[in-house]
C-alpha cells in the first residue's frame, strides 16, 4: 500500500529552539535588504505595497484555475473516502491490540489464571483453555565459574542482611511490645485503684474506646451533670491523665462573709484546703468534684436570689447580698481557694466566724438534700403528661437559712422587750408571775413514705419555724400568749405575730390576732401590761375596802384604763384626784392631778397637776433596788390616804 492514508495518532511537537540564530537572520536581511541604512520608511512602504499587489494576482489566477477543476459532489467523495480509512486504521489498530492482549493473557494464565482471565476475550476462552501456552528458556547459555560465584556470593549476602533487618525487626517490636505491656499495665492498676476508692468508671458516650470516671452528681443541673464526666487517658509511660477540658484550673468554693454593724465579722473558708507541688489523680478527681459543686451551689444560690428579690436580696455578677437582720447582712461570692482577703484579725469575731462557717456548712447539706429529692422524684413514678410543660422550681438553700436568722432575730427582740418590761414592773415591786418560752417549737411534719433519719431532719428544719411566748400577769386568771410564725418558702411569706389576751376583767378586750411590725407588738404587749397594773392599783383598793370602811372612802378607781386613768373616789368635794400612768419598755411614771367637775363618766373639764405630789418614776436601774426607792402600791396607797 504505497498510497495508502496513514494518521498519526502523537500531537505534532512544537519547535522549542529557534531554526535560526540572530546573526544567520541579520545577514539574510542585508542580502536581500541591502544595508539598515539604506531602509527607510518610503522603501518599506514601496515593499509592502508590491506584495499587497502579487498576493492579489495570485489569489485571482488560483481561483480561476481551481474553480472549473473542482466539483462539490467529487470534495464530498473525497472526504467519505478519507473517513471510511481513518476508521478502517482504527480498527485495525483496536484488533492488532486485542490479539496482543490475548496472546499476553493466555501466556499468564499459566502462572496466575484467575487474574490473566479478567483481561481474555470471550473468544479465546472458548477455544484456547487456560494454561495451554506457556513460555520457557530453552537450552540456556552456559554460566561461567566467576559468575556463579558472584551470584552465589550476592545471594548469600542479601539472605544475611534480610534475616539481620528482620532480626532487628524482631528486637525493635519485642522492645516497644514490652514497653506498650507496661505502659498498659501501669494504666489500668491506676484505673482499678481509681474504682477501688469508690469512683464510677465507665466509657464514655461519643467516645465508647475511652474510659472516663464520673466525679460529678447524677441528680445535678443537667449543664452540671454532663460536665462531671471526665476521661481517662494514657500518657507515654502509662500514667493516669485526668482530662481536664471542662475541670477548671483552679479550685473555687462559695465564700460567705458576714457583715455586722458594716464591717466584716466573719468569713468562711475553703471546704478543702489547697494542694501544693505535685496532685495524684485521686486529689484531681476530688477537686474537680468539689470545684464542679460550688459552681452548681452558687449557681442556684443565684437562682434563688432572684426569685426571692422580695425580700431584698440583690445579685450582681458574682455577689449574692443578703440582709438578714437590722445590722446583719450576708454575702455569698464564688471565688478561688488561693484568695484570702479577710481584713486584719481585730475586726474578726468568734461569733461572726461561726454564723459563716455555720450557713456555709447549712447551703452545701441543703444542696445535698435537694439532690436526694431528685432521686426519689426520679424513681417514683412520673405525673400525667400535660400540654404544659412543668416549671423546675429553685432548690431552698438561702430561704431556710434566711428564715432561721431571721426569726431568732425576732425572738430575741420579744425576749429583750419582755426582759425590759418586767424589769421595769419589778423595780415599781410588782412581781409578775415568769414567762416560759418555747423556741422552736413546731411539731414534726407528717411523713408520707418513710425517710432517712436525716432526710427527716432536713425536712423539719424547711418547715415553718415556730416559737411561742406563754405568761400570767397580775391579773387573776389572766394570761397572755405569743406565737411567732417565720415562712419563707410558701405564702405568706415573712414573719407573723400571733398575739392572744386573757384578761377576765376586761371581757370586751379582744386579741389583736396576727401581727406583722415590731411596732405593733410592742405597743399591744406594752398595752396589756398597763391594763394589767392598772386593774392592780384598782384591785388593790377594793381588797382592802372591805376589812377597812376608812380605806374604802379612799379607793382608786380605773376609769379610763386604756390610757392608763384612774380617779379617786368617793369624795364630797368638787376636785378630785386622777392619777396617769404611762408604761413603756424604759420605765414606769405615775402623775397625780386634781381634777375638777366630774360627772363620773365623762374627763373632767379641768385638769392640774397636783402641787403635793411630783411626779414619779421607776426605772430598772441599780438604784431600783435601794431601801429609800418606794413601791408602786405603796406610792398610790400614801397618795390615796392624803385625800
Amino acid at each position: 500500500m504505497a498510497d495508502s492514508f496513514t494518521l498519526p495518532l502523537r500531537p505534532i511537537l512544537a519547535q522549542r529552539d529557534r531554526p535560526d540564530t540572530l546573526p544567520v537572520e541579520i545577514a539574510q536581511i542585508n542580502n536581500q535588504w541591502g544595508s539598515f541604512r539604506e531602509v527607510n520608511e518610503d522603501v518599506l512602504r514601496n515593499r509592502i505595497a508590491e506584495e499587497e499587489e502579487n498576493d492579489s494576482l495570485e489569489e485571482i489566477e488560483e481561483s480561476d484555475k481551481d474553480a472549473p477543476d473542482v466539483d462539490s459532489t467529487e470534495s464530498l467523495e473525497q472526504l467519505y473516502k478519507r473517513r471510511a480509512e481513518i476508521t478502517q486504521f482504527a480498527m485495525q489498530a483496536h484488533m492488532e491490540t486485542m490479539f496482543a492482549l490475548d496472546f499476553v493473557s493466555l501466556l499468564l494464565s499459566k502462572q496466575a489464571p484467575r487474574q490473566a482471565e479478567t483481561s481474555m476475550s470471550a473468544f479465546l476462552k472458548q477455544v484456547a483453555p487456560l494454561g495451554s501456552l506457556n513460555a520457557e528458556v530453552v537450552n540456556p547459555p552456559p554460566k561461567s565459574e566467576s559468575t556463579s560465584k558472584d551470584i552465589s556470593t550476592v545471594s548469600r549476602g542479601w539472605r544475611t542482611q534480610n534475616f539481620n533487618a528482620a532480626a532487628n525487626k524482631l528486637l525493635q517490636a519485642a522492645s516497644r511490645l514490652e514497653t506498650e505491656v507496661a505502659s498498659e499495665t501501669r494504666y489500668w492498676n491506676e484505673v482499678l485503684a481509681v474504682k477501688d476508692k469508690g469512683w464510677k468508671i465507665s466509657r464514655l458516650p461519643r467516645e465508647r474506646q475511652a474510659l472516663g470516671v464520673q466525679y460529678g452528681f447524677l441528680e445535678a443541673t443537667p449543664v452540671f451533670r454532663d460536665r462531671g464526666l471526665a476521661s481517662l487517658r494514657r500518657a507515654e509511660d502509662g500514667a493516669l491523665l485526668l482530662d481536664e477540658g471542662l475541670i477548671p484550673s483552679k479550685a473555687r468554693y462559695v465564700r460567705v462573709r458576714v457583715i455586722q454593724d458594716g464591717r466584716l465579722s466573719g468569713s468562711s473558708k475553703p471546704t478543702r484546703s489547697t494542694l501544693d507541688g505535685e496532685k495524684t489523680i485521686e486529689d484531681r478527681i476530688l477537686q474537680a468534684r468539689d470545684t464542679v459543686y460550688e459552681e452548681e451551689l452558687f449557681h442556684e444560690l443565684v437562682r434563688e436570689a432572684r426569685a426571692i428579690a422580695s425580700f431584698g436580696v440583690t445579685t450582681r455578677q458574682n455577689l449574692v447580698q443578703i440582709p438578714a437582720s437590722d445590722n446583719l447582712e450576708i454575702l455569698l461570692d464564688l471565688v478561688d481557694t488561693t484568695e484570702n482577703t479577710l481584713q486584719p484579725q481585730d475586726n474578726i469575731s468568734q461569733q461572726g466566724t461561726s454564723l459563716a462557717e455555720g450557713l456555709a456548712h447549712t447551703i452545701r447539706i441543703l444542696l445535698a438534700y435537694a439532690h436526694r429529692q431528685n432521686l426519689r422524684r426520679r424513681t417514683q413514678l412520673p405525673p400525667p403528661l400535660t400540654p404544659k410543660t412543668r416549671a423546675i422550681p429553685e432548690h431552698q438553700l438561702i430561704r431556710p437559712a434566711l428564715a432561721y436568722i431571721k426569726h431568732m432575730s425576732h425572738v430575741c427582740w420579744l425576749q429583750s422587750l419582755l426582759k425590759d418590761l418586767f424589769s421595769v414592773l419589778q423595780s415599781a415591786n410588782l412581781k409578775p408571775p415568769a414567762y416560759t418560752a418555747r423556741v422552736f417549737s413546731a411539731g414534726k411534719p407528717r411523713q408520707t413514705s418513710p425517710a432517712p433519719t436525716l432526710e427527716a431532719l432536713l425536712g423539719q428544719f424547711l418547715t415553718p419555724l415556730l416559737s411561742t411566748f406563754k405568761g400570767e400577769i397580775l391579773t387573776p386568771r389572766g394570761s397572755f400568749s405569743i406565737s411567732i410564725h417565720t415562712n419563707l418558702s410558701s405564702p405568706p411569706f415573712g414573719t407573723t405575730f400571733d398575739l392572744s389576751f386573757n384578761m377576765p376583767k376586761y371581757p370586751d378586750l379582744g386579741s389583736p390576732g396576727k401581727i406583722f411590725h415590731r411596732e405593733e407588738v410592742e405597743a399591744a404587749v406594752t398595752h396589756l401590761l398597763l391594763l394589767d397594773v392598772v386593774f392592780t392599783i384598782s384591785s388593790n383598793g377594793l381588797s382592802k375596802s372591805g376589812s377597812d370602811k376608812l380605806q374604802a372612802k379612799s379607793a382608786w378607781e380605773a376609769i379610763y384604763p386604756q390610757h392608763g386613768e384612774l380617779l379617786l373616789s368617793p369624795s364630797k368635794s368638787d376636785r378630785r384626784k386622777k392619777m396617769k400612768i404611762a408604761l413603756s419598755r424604759h420605765e414606769l411614771s405615775l402623775e397625780i392631778y386634781t381634777v375638777c367637775c366630774i360627772d363620773g363618766t365623762g374627763r373632767g373639764t379641768c385638769e392640774h397637776p397636783s402641787y403635793h405630789s411630783a411626779p414619779h418614776t421607776w426605772k430598772p436601774s441599780l438604784f431600783a433596788a435601794l431601801p429609800s426607792q418606794p413601791s408602786l402600791m405603796d406610792f398610790v396607797s400614801t397618795e390615796a390616804s392624803r385625800a
